[in-house]
């Protein structure tokens, strides 16, 4: 087809004067217009090139239609020819019959019924034209999009050639970067181990100086009852251990658990006493549970053991106090990837500093923490993951900065009645008598050690001022309490530690000397010997502590301490 006669306007009306009569017409237009003398030469004319046919209906009367049809269906996917027909006044049913097959044969038609004005048929030839002109330009954006995907599919070719080779490129960095990890994997399994013993050090040295100090102590006590209080700060101390041993056991889920069946509010309500202990005097405490909370079946020991972890993790989360709620919830019919059927949901919620996404998606893993070091192994919530799934639960955690975090715990809800026996958890206070020594304010955020220690105090003739954390050190100070010695640990929560402490209470109170322990001391050791403050590194002996505090009121330095501090 040429492009030159697309726009051409075939004209076949043989009979008298309408067909050399059109075309004048149409060339007067400005229209290329041919006139076809038979159907044959019509059907020749369309296959070189054409925008239009005008036909008198009657040049197709008893003519053989089949090439004019076979033409038109085989027409392209954009092409639809227009076709103007003039028509007769012949209404006869016969003829009405055959028009309705002509119009069905020609598609696209447009019916002019004689007479007809010039400017009517003009106007209508030139409107088929236009839409011919329209199916045109679909024409050629098909063939350019043709031509596109030609294009395209050679740059497919091409592209999959390059990402073969690349591919083999690949593979081979892959074979590369496997050997690495292998070696990176071994790298971060020491640095994790180390990580681990940094921490559980940390916990051990504690307990240590809490069994040998009191071992030391019961030497020296003829008071029956403080001999008590310092067994059971030992006895104690050994649970604490078995606990730190337990919870590496939850951690790596081989812990034996003795699984019954347990009243929530009933075992968590009389922990009461011990979190109101083992937290903080701004961090308040609200238990929510409804009266027909069901039963759960996990060892109840290690359930008092969970909430106290989490309880712990809540008032550290909280540097200026708040408010901790522990909260039952029934949880029918429950069906999820992880459980499925009866549980209670158990709540720890703080209105703490709260956490960000990235360490939120972080906290279950083992050794990861955000506590200072030697402030904890990073085995907690990893130890509740473990308990809670070897109870046939789950855990999950929500948390938005500055709005408080929640550990939820789902528990299989048990139906056996429960014992009305309560596993106890017990921890007792020293409360040492003041003396003629002078005061210490004791800074120590560790129970235990806090009670032990005020006993060694007492037996050295001190009295005794506890504080939990810098925060509250510094405010025991601003009361006008007197102090005559202050006796720190240096890993503490809230964010000051005791190198930290030492330096704002020589900027406040410059007469009053500072003595700092730590059982993982090493992380700043450097920095309190640069600032000029003495360290004694757990676990000590009533002895060196005495030592360490004369030294530390006269203002002299023990050598022997500084040097087992660089060692510990």
């Amino acid at each position: 087809m040429s492009g030159a006669h697309d726009q051409r306007v075939l004209v076949f009306a043989p009979i008298g004067r309408d067909g050399p009569a059109s075309v004048e017409l149409f060339r007067g237009s400005s229209l290329e217009a041919i006139n076809c003398r038979d159907l044959a030469e019509l059907v020749t004319e369309m296959v070189n090139g054409v925008g239009t046919v005008f036909v008198a209906e009657e040049a197709l009367f008893g003519k053989d239609t089949g090439p004019l049809a076979q033409w038109i269906e085989s027409q392209p996917p954009w092409s639809d020819l227009p076709f103007v027909v003039l028509t007769s006044h012949r209404d006869q049913p016969a003829v009405v019959a055959w028009r309705r097959s002509i119009v069905s044969l020609l598609r696209n038609v447009s019916l002019l019924e004689r007479p007809v004005q010039p400017m009517t048929l003009t106007s209508a030839v030139q409107s088929a034209l236009r839409a011919r002109r329209r199916q045109y330009e679909i024409r050629t954006l098909l063939a350019a999009r043709e031509q596109i995907a030609q294009e395209l599919e050679k740059l497919v070719a091409e592209r999959t050639r390059a990402l073969a080779e690349t591919n083999e490129q690949l593979r081979l960095e892959m074979e590369e970067r496997a050997r690495v990890e292998e070696t990176l994997r071994q790298a971060q399994k020491i640095e994790a181990i180390g990580q681990l013993t940094g921490g559980v050090a940390h916990d051990f040295n504690n307990l240590l100086m809490v069994i040998s100090g009191g071992l030391d102590m019961l030497d020296r006590q003829t008071d029956p009852n403080r001999r008590r209080r310092l067994m059971d700060g030992m006895i104690q101390a050994a649970q604490r251990g078995a606990s730190l041993t337990r919870q590496l056991l939850a951690f790596s889920r081989r812990q034996t658990l003795r699984p019954e069946p347990v009243d929530v509010a009933m075992q968590i309500g009389g922990m009461r006493e011990l979190l109101d202990r083992s937290l903080r005097g701004d961090v308040h405490v609200e238990f929510d549970f409804p009266d027909q909370l069901w039963p759960v079946e996990v060892d109840p020991g290690e359930l008092e053991l969970v909430i106290l972890n989490l309880a712990v993790n809540a008032r550290d989360a909280m540097p200026n106090g708040g408010t901790i709620v522990v909260r039952g919830e029934n949880l029918p019919d429950v069906s999820e990837e992880e459980i499925s059927g009866d549980y209670v949901r158990l709540s720890v919620v703080d209105t703490g500093v709260g956490m960000p996404p990235e360490i939120l998606s972080r906290v279950f893993e083992p050794f990861f923490t955000t506590k200072e070091i030697g402030k904890g192994s990073g085995l907690g919530l990893a130890q509740v993951h473990g308990f809670a799934t070897q109870s046939r639960g789950t855990v999950r955690i929500k948390s938005q900065l500055g709005q408080g975090t929640a550990i939820e715990l789902y528990l299989p809800r048990s139906e056996d009645i429960p014992s009305k026996h309560r596993h106890l958890i017990d921890f007792n206070k020293a409360r040492p008598k003041k003396n003629d020594q002078g005061q210490v304010l004791l800074v120590e955020d560790d129970e235990e050690v806090a009670a032990l220690v005020g006993e060694m105090l007492a037996q050295l003739g001190y009295g005794v001022t506890r504080a939990a954390s810098a925060a509250a050190a510094l405010g025991a100070l601003a009361d006008g309490r007197p102090v005559d010695v202050i006796f720190s640990d240096i890993m503490m929560p809230g964010g000051m530690n005791g190198v930290e402490l030492a330096r704002e209470i020589k900027r406040r109170r410059s007469d009053i000397p500072v003595l700092l322990t730590s059982g993982y001391a090493e992380a700043s050791v450097h920095e309190a010997q640069n600032a000029g403050i003495q360290i004694l590194p757990k676990p000590y002996q009533l002895e060196e502590l005495a030592a360490a505090l004369s030294a530390a009121r006269s203002g002299l330095r023990l050598d022997a301490a500084a040097k087992r501090s660089n060692s510990c």
